[in-house]
């Protein structure tokens, strides 16, 4: 393990395309695709309009369900940030490649498939967020944001020398990734992973975003004054939008408020309307001014409500969505200027594209922020794939993926072979339409954080089939949730010791230690 320097589609065929149709496919290629992995921070897969227009126009992200593959269903295998990263290279559930949660350490040294692709000749490169602590390995360039990065004037290692790029964080991101992009040479494959922070905590915009949905008013879901009844660890966690910081959160003058209110997820230990300071310390230049004038304009927005509970709360759930949507913004941007160079490049036509998150977020369901549980908000994610030389566009999936898949597909497109210790599978047939065996009807999911970390999410495992779900929170407590998620969408009802279900339970439980025992957990404890 290397420690990390601490410095630091025809017309006749339109309307079965719509429903995964993949007759008509463009011929295949001879030449291995090259492979751009986008991935962001905790982008809400609502949040992004190919999944739900209500919220945010995402017209560049669109871009590759209408040139590519949208899926329904896919999911992570533990809903955190490290955790699912370190999922995400290695194709290994958390219990084996030993990074459970945020505490512990990424081992370099196991194989991953960005490693397996170097060792067939491809130039491998990353740019932005790591957040796995040690260094990379397996990449012939790397620079990377400093543990979660700043969004203004970042800090950077690259390749093992520190420093601070000035500007906002996902303009700099993109532009690292389209300079490598620019010194590719195009007779050698090539495998980029392009790793925002945004839409991470503390969600600051770029300024010129900052009075973007300035005058929407947001509808909360219908599941946000949710009470938790029959759910033990749903009522003992510290996630709600109404309990979040004034000071880093909400951005706000320790003056205009006085005690902090907020428990922030459990982060009371430091000061964090200091921690504020410092962080808006780092915006400088034509950014400053505008900064300046919002917030002056949110603190009068905040004390006009501050001693009206039922306002209050309002307030804080449409100005931490707003400044969520505004990151996004910039998020979408940068793909689209990344998606113009591989059209003006002449690379699109035999790159694969891949826009996910390494998780979804909740944006008011239950009343919350964050991810963490195995709701539907933060155990899905969104994945979407273009690759213009082989799979039609316009193709809407329905099976279940998970982030463990990406690398044996990327393998596959590549005519490797998928190492034995990689417990995912490749959905190169799904979207090819030539998928051979049946695929997965479930999928298996464990959380560990907890008592430590932030936000107070019990340890939980469990399995979603079809319509339905099964949980067990366990450690201090032991709770079982069952949900039927074809009549409780918001999955408030927990269904769970109900005669009518006693069957269908032991269903479900017997499948869920099918899969544990599929894929060698044994960690409940």
């Amino acid at each position: 393990m290397v420690p990390m320097k601490s410095a630091v589609i025809t017309a006749g065929c339109a309307a079965l395309l719509a429903s995964g149709c993949t007759s008509a496919r463009p011929e295949q290629t001879k030449q291995q695709p090259n492979i751009l992995f986008i991935m962001s921070d905790d982008h809400a897969m609502r949040a992004i309009s190919a999944y739900d227009s209500d919220l945010i126009q995402t017209p560049n992200i669109d871009r590759l369900a209408q040139e590519g593959v949208i899926f329904n269903n896919g999911f992570v295998t533990n809903s955190i940030c490290s955790p699912s990263r370190a999922t995400m290279l290695t194709s290994k559930f958390s219990h084996l490649n030993g990074l459970r949660d945020n505490r512990d350490q990424f081992d370099g040294s196991q194989n991953t498939w960005v490693k397996e692709l170097r060792q067939k000749g491809y130039k491998t490169m990353i740019v932005g967020k790591w957040h796995l602590k040690t260094e990379p390995q397996g990449f012939d360039y790397w620079n990377i944001l400093i543990d979660q990065g700043e969004y203004y004037n970042p800090r950077f290692i690259e390749n093992g020398d520190t420093g601070v790029i000035k500007g906002y964080a996902t303009d700099v991101i993109t532009e690292l990734a389209l300079d490598q992009l620019k010194k590719q040479d195009k007779n050698k494959p090539f495998a980029m992973l392009v790793h925002h922070k945004a839409p991470h905590r503390n969600w600051m915009p770029h300024s010129k975003n900052l009075n973007l949905f300035q005058e929407r008013i947001f509808e909360k879901p219908s599941n946000f004054y949710d009470k938790y009844e029959n759910r033990q660890a749903a009522a003992e966690q510290d996630l709600e939008i109404n309990d979040m910081f004034l000071s880093m959160d909400f951005k706000l003058e320790q003056a205009d408020y006085g005690a902090e209110t907020g428990s922030g997820g459990g982060g009371k230990v430091m000061d964090y309307a200091n921690v504020w300071k410092h962080i808006l310390s780092r915006v400088e230049g034509e950014h400053l001014p505008l900064w300046k004038a919002h917030l002056a304009q949110r603190r009068q927005e905040f004390l006009a409500v501050k001693d009206d509970p039922a306002a209050l709360e309002d307030w804080k759930y449409q100005t931490y969505l707003k400044d969520y949507l505004r990151c996004i913004a910039s998020v979408d941007e940068s793909v689209g200027h990344i998606l113009d160079y591989l059209d003006e490049s002449g690379f699109a036509e035999n790159t694969i594209v891949v826009y996910t998150s390494d998780q979804s977020f909740y944006l008011g369901e239950h009343g919350w922020y964050d991810k963490r549980f195995m709701y539907k908000e933060s155990h899905g994610t969104p994945i979407l794939m273009r690759y213009l030389a082989q799979v039609q566009g316009h193709q809407k999936r329905d099976e279940f993926v998970m982030n463990l898949d990406f690398g044996p597909t990327f393998l596959d497109f590549a005519g490797l072979s998928i190492p034995d210790e990689m417990q995912g599978e490749s959905f190169k047939g799904v979207i090819t339409g030539k998928q051979e065996k049946a695929w997965r009807n479930s999928v298996y999911y464990h959380y560990y954080e907890y008592p430590h970390g932030w936000h107070q999410v019990k340890k939980h495992y469990g399995i979603r089939r079809d319509n339905y779900k099964l949980i067990h929170f366990y450690y201090d407590i032991d709770s079982w949730e069952l949900y039927d998620l074809e009549t409780d969408p918001g999955e408030v009802r927990n269904l769970y010791g109900q005669p009518k279900y006693e069957e269908l339970t032991h269903q479900l439980k017997l499948e869920l230690k099918a899969l544990q025992e599929k894929y060698k957990d044994t960690s409940m404890n």
